[in-house]
């Protein structure tokens, strides 16, 4: 584990590398840390489920990952990369899975962020206890130079500080906490309040300026396909948004029916992951059929299972008075098809689930599919 560590000579030494870790935000919470650093005029870099950046710039092919934190080898090879190009600081998304399979070992990480712990992952983690363990092996790497920050207002918040060496930080809206206020950003959403402060928290532990980073937060875009949006031409508001899991997917749609008008609809598209956790379909089914005017069923990545059965399984949670705002669609192309067809002047889409994807997987395969371009082709610019 440790030998790309060896051979490139332990560059998480020479920047101040951040790890975030956490089910939902992780993406939001460290390209804005990534924009608002580099807009400060910093050399930067970021590690994530997006893209790899440094100093403004897409990394070259070289350094694509196939996965949100890459195996050691290539992960120290990434840094390397970003140190020897002058970087101060890294942000980087750290998942359950690489925690649990060591492949940010020998990093040296000058803080840890956590933003929250929802149902995700138990096809592999198997218990909510062994998910959070996972998420726990980024604060117990952290020195005691390093600081930890943590959410406190998530159940688990206050048991990720628990026996670490770490300086401990918290964020909040709710209970007392060390950080404790709302930041303005052009953002929309309660959970991207916590997504904001935490940004804001981690930039005032690394030394910069809080009236600064204030300035910059109210400046900086949100990620692509983290409740992007945009309005058609015949007055309906378009929303593309990577929430998969049952809390996220709650949490955008909250947000969406917070901004309707009038008799304006709520039409939702989503569907749940083939090969992954079965236990969080039934919750998905039913979350989104009872915050919706309308919910389309339809595929997300169905991967190896039929997309069908993925469907009759988050059937198996609606309440029955919800039951007749489903519509069932598999085609992804045909849900979103069918949706512009149903929008009226004033409704909201969301479509929830694929987010910044530019594929869908199906039986092995990976075909080009991105949810905002099928919405752009239906929407065409006059």
């Amino acid at each position: 584990m440790l030998a790309g560590l060896h051979f490139f000579g332990n560059p998480s030494a020479k920047m101040k590398i951040i790890g975030i870790t956490g089910t939902n935000g992780k993406t939001t919470v460290a390209t804005l840390l990534y924009r608002v650093t580099i807009a400060m005029g910093y050399k930067v870099g970021l590690i994530g489920t997006v893209e790899h950046l440094v100093n403004g710039k897409k990394m070259s092919p070289t350094y694509n990952a196939p996965s949100t934190t890459p195996d050691p080898i290539f992960l120290h090879r990434l840094l390397n990369e970003m140190a020897r190009q002058g970087c101060e600081y890294v942000f980087m998304e750290v998942t359950s899975h690489a925690l649990s399979q060591n492949r940010t070992a020998g990093i040296s990480f000058a803080g840890g962020v956590f933003t929250n712990l929802t149902q995700d992952h138990l096809d592999y983690h198997e218990s909510m206890e062994e998910y959070f363990s996972a998420k726990k092996k980024l604060f117990q790497m952290l020195s005691a130079e390093s600081f930890a920050l943590s959410n406190i207002d998530d159940s688990y918040g206050e048991k990720m500080l628990e026996g670490i060496k770490a300086k401990k930080y918290t964020y909040g809206l709710k209970n007392e906490a060390d950080f404790n206020e709302k930041i303005e950003t052009k953002l929309i959403g309660d959970f991207n309040m916590y997504n904001s402060l935490a940004v804001y928290a981690t930039l005032v532990l690394l030394g910069f300026d809080r009236q600064k980073a204030k300035e910059e937060l109210k400046k900086v875009e949100p990620p692509r396909g983290r409740f992007e949006s945009f309005t058609s031409p015949s007055g309906v508001l378009i929303i593309v948004d990577y929430a998969h899991t049952p809390d996220a997917l709650e949490n955008v749609l909250k947000t969406a029916q917070g901004i309707k008008s009038g008799s304006s609809r709520l039409i939702s598209i989503f569907g749940c992951a083939g090969d992954r956790d079965p236990k969080k379909r039934p919750m998905m089914g039913r979350i989104g059929a009872e915050l919706s005017d309308i919910a389309i069923m339809s595929s997300d990545n169905p991967r190896s299972e039929d997309p069908d059965k993925i469907i009759e399984e988050m059937l198996a949670g609606v309440r029955p008075q919800d039951l007749s705002k489903v519509v069932k669609l598999a085609n992804r192309r045909e849900a979103i098809q069918e949706a512009v067809k149903l929008a009226q002047k004033g409704d909201i889409i969301l479509s929830a689930g694929k987010g910044h994807e530019d594929y869908q997987e199906i039986k092995g395969i990976k075909h080009h599919f991105d949810d905002m371009e099928e919405f752009r082709k239906l929407f065409p610019e006059k």
